[in-house]
């Protein structure tokens, strides 16, 4: 093994890399903790004397997910990409699919899962991350695409379909999470505001619809806009919610001590479970709370600023934006800042598919992370280039040093090779000065011998 192999086995992961992981982990483990803090009661009700029911799903789906985010970290882009445009039409599939009445299962009144007891799947959670997919697919590969509405008319299209279905499960809040999230990738993509105008306002348009299509949408909205006109109705979540929060404090009223979550709190384990947090572990815990997603927002935005190729790059920044506007929608509602969404807090809130594809798309990010743009570039230097196109098997990968001592060290080259310029340009000058005056001294004595 070669000295520059060696070096790299053992140099530390780029920075990016540990920050997403250890945000992704902590949240986790924040999640299991509030899961069963925020469902032992109800789980006491409904399993009749276990109050671990909850947890004990949450730990497994959790397991499966580690599973999938350790592959994805490894190999997940390489053996992903082929694979794009079957996992967008399963995923379409899909949503035609849970539609139906003898495939979908239908649970306080939306329509969003296939399957039924401990096997159940929700097809909006493969969809989100299949529409970035297929995104950073197509941009990548035909980046003139990026230029007019109408290159990007087949991605638009299958988008809006998507959405489509999602909000008629009904399921309005990832219908908005995933158009928020495909946005940001387009402008990342180099796509102009002003070439979206039209898309926003036909968005704005089937979004006004939809909400008018379904009386508890419309309600929700309203209690929104006016938290106090019906409290006892279409607020009342949201007004327990507002409570929860505000009877923390700072530093809360201790772990499994919350009374909004005993009968009070509607799903406080699932979209609520930031409710309780702020009322266990006060403004302290939602700092914590907030300042991890910060983290892992940080280090997936700059992932993607590192990343070695465009489909990388558009990839990490699509993911990202997709579970940083879930978890910020989520946060807000509970806070009282937007309407209920109905969308789970990322990494979290309790939840099957929604657990285990979140975490394969924080492995996919992870990947990114892993191998940023300066290891292919060094690599493929070193052997004309093959190894940046050839595959990880023949990367040269240097790692460890930061972006300063880059820069150091490249100014160091430069004043050396100025030097060594000054230094010959100073070696001919003293020769030219020399050989003029041998030849005046030549003249002088032919001078004197005439």
């Amino acid at each position: 093994m070669s000295g520059d192999a060696k070096r790299s086995q053992g140099a530390a992961p780029p920075l990016e890399y540990s920050l997403l992981l250890t945000a992704t982990l902590c949240l986790l483990a924040f999640g299991a903790v509030m899961v069963f803090s925020a469902s032992s009661a109800r789980s006491l009700l409904n399993s009749g004397g276990s109050g671990f029911y909850y947890l004990e799903r949450t730990v497994i789906f959790g397991a499966i997910g580690l599973v999938v985010m350790r592959i994805a970290a490894v190999r997940g882009v390489a053996a992903v990409k082929p694979l794009t445009p079957l996992i967008l039409l399963s995923s379409i599939f899909l949503l035609f699919a849970v539609l139906l009445p003898g495939l979908g299962t239908q649970v306080n009144g939306a329509q969003r899962w296939v399957g039924s007891g401990f096997v159940q799947f929700q097809p909006s959670e493969l969809a989100k991350i299949a529409l970035i997919l297929y995104g950073a697919y197509l941009l990548s590969a035909e980046p003139r695409r990026a230029r007019s509405l109408g290159g990007l008319g087949p991605y638009l299209l299958i988008v809006g379909l998507s959405v489509l279905l999602i909000a008629k499960e009904p399921d309005l809040g990832t219908a908005i999470v995933v158009s928020f999230a495909v946005c940001c990738m387009l402008f990342l993509a180099g796509v102009r505001p002003r070439t979206l105008a039209p898309v926003g306002a036909v968005i704005a348009v089937i979004a006004t619809a939809m909400i008018a299509m379904h009386p508890y949408q419309e309600a929700r909205l309203t209690g929104f806009l006016h938290p106090g006109s019906d409290t006892s109705g279409s607020g009342f979540q949201a007004k327990q919610a507002t409570i929860a929060v505000g009877s923390g404090g700072i530093f809360g009223v201790g772990l499994g001590e919350s009374v909004q979550k005993a009968s009070y709190l509607p799903e406080a384990h699932t979209d609520m479970i930031a409710a309780v947090i702020g009322e266990e572990l006060g403004l302290a815990g939602m700092f914590v709370l907030i300042g991890l997603f910060g983290m892992f927002g940080y280090a997936g935005l700059r992932a993607a600023h590192r990343a070695r190729d465009r489909f990388s790059k558009l990839l990490a920044a699509g993911l990202t934006s997709l579970i940083m506007a879930q978890a910020a929608l989520n946060l807000f509602a509970v806070l009282g800042l937007a309407p209920l969404p109905g969308v789970p807090l990322p990494f979290v809130s309790y939840g099957g598919t929604s657990l285990v594809l979140t975490l394969a798309a924080a492995g996919l990010i992870l990947n990114v992370a892993r191998r940023p743009a300066r290891a292919s570039a060094r690599s493929g230097s070193g052997r004309g280039g093959r190894a940046a196109a050839g595959g990880p098997a023949r990367l040269r990968v240097v790692q460890g040093e930061t972006r300063n001592e880059r820069v150091i060290r490249a100014k160091r080259g430069a004043t050396r090779t100025r030097r060594k310029r000054a230094a010959s340009g100073t070696s001919r000058d003293s020769g030219r000065r020399d050989g003029g005056a041998r030849r005046t001294g030549d003249r002088r004595r032919r001078r004197a011998s005439r």
